[in-house]
């Protein structure tokens, strides 16, 4: 069963994000206060906050964890159009900070000229690469050509979309080419499709843009690839005024031009939102159950049955007084050791840790003015 816990976030404004790392056991939230806070499950079960930190000048929209491999490492962006990579150490230069952990910025990307409204860190085995999109259309990707020194994240590629970007999504498979999906909050119907596929060429060494999803014509404010166990196609879920579920499934690659055509499919239209926004969507770790948040106050669950029909199978309040003006779900899957990657720069993580499959979700708000506003904000997770 699942089941729904507040916390009192202690964050100033309106938070707009939450974020879970690899593990489960740690969560960054972050808000109009312009701070980040980062959070660890202790063993009593209860949530403590252990850092907190201004970290940008104007509202921060989205905060990411980069895989435990790359150490504790964050990646936030901001209204202020920056996004910041930031690291946690362990103080060792003063007999008084010995010992005590900090978070230090690595890098501040500031190519953007508008919001910057997205970023994400690609999957581990591409290294480590971050991905920002922005309101003037663009998005950029950055390398760390060596791990060791995160202050060299250097800007790869400039992907021009011709949309206001709002999200972005990396395909996590391992054994398909590089693929990002780029959405649009753009409200302009006339504008055609909002979600768009961009692909990595590696004979040609650089993106290409294979598809886009003509299907989608309202704004959309979230996107999440489904972790591929042994499919072979992708899955993509999509956050607009309901949830759509996408594949994609590569089609054989045409060996003279390198290109890989793709069959998209609508695989479900998901419209239990009671004419409400959905806000965010994020998958368990078996790409199995797709969480869906929505400004009802509510964080619903679906499943596919054996007919491959998507069903809303629980429903959870996500606020104590009427609707919450949006929830971010966020599922993560604690099927991993802490000793699979014992080697953690600013943090010990040597301790071994059950395996557990948990699944949490939060609340958040995004701010749709430039302006900062008032008001309460609480977030729920849900455990299984």
């Amino acid at each position: 069963m699942f089941k729904a816990k507040s916390i009192s976030a202690e964050h100033k404004d309106l938070i707009h994000d939450v974020a879970f790392d690899f593990y489960g056991q740690r969560m960054a939230t972050c808000s109009s206060d312009q701070s980040v806070k980062v959070w660890d499950l202790g063993e009593d079960g209860e949530w403590h906050c252990t850092a907190s930190w201004k970290t940008h000048s104007g509202s921060v929209w989205r905060v990411t964890w980069a895989h435990p491999e790359f150490g504790q490492v964050l990646a936030s962006c901001s209204f202020d159009r920056t996004a910041v990579v930031w690291e946690e150490m362990v103080g060792d230069s003063k007999p008084n900070e010995r010992g005590k952990h900090h978070w230090a910025q690595r890098a501040m990307l500031v190519d953007s000229r508008t919001s910057v409204s997205d970023v994400k860190f690609a999957p581990h085995h591409l290294g480590l690469q971050l991905a920002t999109c922005s309101a003037d259309g663009i998005v950029r990707i950055y390398e760390a050509p060596e791990v060791t020194n995160l202050a060299t994240m250097n800007l790869q590629t400039e992907l021009q979309t011709k949309l206001s970007c709002s999200c972005l999504s990396w395909n996590p498979s391992r054994v398909h080419p590089p693929m990002i999906a780029i959405g649009s909050d753009s409200s302009d119907p006339s504008g055609g499709g909002k979600v768009q596929i961009y692909e990595y060429k590696e004979n040609e060494r650089k993106w290409q843009k294979i598809d886009t999803l003509n299907v989608i014509t309202e704004a959309v404010h979230d996107l999440a690839f489904s972790p591929n166990l042994g499919r072979s196609y992708h899955m993509l879920a999509v956050a607009t005024k309901d949830v759509r579920i996408m594949t994609l499934k590569p089609m054989r690659r045409d060996q003279f031009v390198g290109s890989t055509r793709i069959e998209i499919r609508q695989a479900a239209q998901l419209v239990d939102f009671k004419q409400s926004q959905v806000w965010r969507v994020s998958w368990n770790v078996t790409g199995t159950i797709l969480a869906a948040s929505s400004d009802d106050g509510f964080v619903r669950l679906f499943k596919a049955n054996y007919l491959d029909n998507w069903k809303c199978i629980q429903e959870l309040k996500g606020s104590d007084g009427g609707p919450s003006p949006a929830l971010v779900p966020s599922m993560t899957g604690g099927m991993h050791s802490r000793q699979d990657y014992p080697t953690h720069r600013g943090r010990n993580t040597s301790s071994s840790a059950n395996q557990q499959q948990q699944q949490n979700g939060a609340s958040a708000t995004r701010e749709q003015s430039n302006a900062p506003q008032g008001g309460r904000s609480r977030y729920p997770f849900m455990t299984l």
